[in-house]
């Protein structure tokens, strides 16, 4: 948490002169706040989501090559057998775990993306982590 009470840098040339303070408060509005942690909610969110995605591959291959092992003998993985409901049920936790990362973090992602969609104007043009051509010729 961010105490706005302190005095910021462009406090410590003019002491007296709260301005400064209040419009540092009106830059951290909380949708300013929302709006800094949603790319990188955004990127996790679909990085997240592409790992579930192939994990989920991944424990589908891995049943079919089971499904199809177990029925070479001439078994069906359908039968109400103990060894074919094992068999059935054996990723059953990776597969549930996959699923539901998958839903989190595809919630997460559309809700930054919404985030970032929303405030798209109220990002000012003055972020001194932006460097264009101007700026590299200027060092």
């Amino acid at each position: 948490m961010e105490d706005t009470a302190t005095p910021q840098p462009s406090d410590t040339n003019n002491p007296d002169d709260h301005s400064s303070a209040r419009s540092g408060a009106e830059e951290h509005s909380p949708g300013r706040s929302l709006s800094t942690y949603a790319r990188p909610a955004l990127i996790a969110g679909v990085v997240i989501a592409v790992v579930c995605v192939a994990l989920l591959i991944v424990i589908f291959a891995l049943d079919a090559f089971n499904a199809a092992a177990y029925s070479v003998s001439g078994k069906n993985i359908g039968d109400a057998t103990d060894e074919a409901r094992d068999i059935r049920e054996l990723h059953s936790g990776a597969r549930a775990g996959g699923i539901i990362g998958l839903v989190i973090s595809g919630v997460v992602a559309v809700g930054a993306g919404v985030v970032l969609y929303l405030n798209r104007g109220a990002a000012g043009g003055n972020d001194d982590d932006d460097y264009d051509l101007e700026d590299l010729r200027d060092q």
